[in-house]
């Protein structure tokens, strides 16, 4: 109990930081990042912005992949009229389709760059029930599939860029608590909400997908650690309660109710 007053008060833990620390507070120590090349997913709005522009601001080369080139060019013209020495480089990608995913690896790798930080951060929660192209769930399959496939095909980059360069990569995978919302047989559920629509519950299945967010997290920290021995660490974050366009979708009396009584409990897009 106390400490969730604590977090909810924002107090310093070890780190220094609290729950109320933006990004640029956590920054701070580290103002000079123009040797780090960083890929940053859902950077057209809410906190991958955020981190986007932060990141920017302390000089990281960005790589912005979206589905929308039109949003990740907004994004980027953002970014640049604050900081106008930015380097940014705008990709198509989409994480629901696996040709997509490797499409993008592959123009990425033909840039001939290093890559010392991945944040996943990408996220879709939607009330309708669809299925990618590949034939499955569309929750699963963005949130989760589509960062598998992107972070598997660029793990040895980024422990090549380690080894060769001594800086630490990082990958993030954000993730949230709701993970722990979701009981049963992932497996099963999955199956089920690919074959078939009713037994599609749109809050279950973000949490399967969030879920699988932290069980990979687990497993491929182990594998980096024990059987690749490698200079890159990977960990996953609940963000915090945030209001962004993730709950778009949402969007009306009831949930502005909500988050209007709430609003001292949460977070600032940049805390």
């Amino acid at each position: 109990m106390l400490e969730t007053v604590k977090y909810l008060l924002g107090s310093a833990g070890p780190s220094g930081f609290g729950s109320k620390s933006t990004a640029e507070q956590v920054t701070d120590y580290c103002p000079d990042l123009r040797s780090i090349t960083a890929i940053i997913t859902g950077a057209t709005s809410g906190i991958g912005a955020e981190t986007a522009r932060v990141l920017a601001k302390r000089g990281a080369r960005l790589v912005l992949p979206a589905r929308s080139l039109k949003a990740a060019e907004d994004s980027k013209a953002r970014i640049l009229s604050e900081f106008p020495e930015s380097d940014i480089i705008v990709m198509p990608l989409d994480l629901s389709s696996f040709f997509s995913v490797r499409k993008f690896v592959a123009d990425f790798r033909s840039l001939n760059l290093p890559l010392h930080l991945l944040i996943n951060n990408a996220g879709k929660f939607t009330q309708e029930h669809a299925i990618s192209e590949d034939g499955i769930e569309m929750t699963f399959a963005t949130n989760y599939l589509g960062h598998f496939l992107l972070t598997k095909l660029l793990v040895t980059k980024m422990v090549e860029t380690a080894k060769s360069t001594g800086v630490q990569g990082r990958i993030v995978n954000v993730s949230s608590s709701i993970h722990s919302w979701f009981s049963g047989d992932p497996i099963s559920y999955l199956s089920s909400i690919t074959r078939s629509r009713s037994h599609y519950d749109a809050t279950r299945a973000y949490a399967l997908s969030k879920l699988a967010n932290v069980l990979h997290t687990k497993e491929l920290a182990q594998r980096l650690q024990e059987e690749m021995e490698a200079n890159v660490t990977v960990n996953c974050v609940h963000p915090g309660i945030v209001r962004t366009r993730l709950t778009r979708e949402r969007d009306g009396l009831i949930t502005d109710l909500v988050f209007f009584l709430a609003s001292k409990l949460l977070k600032t897009i940049p805390q």
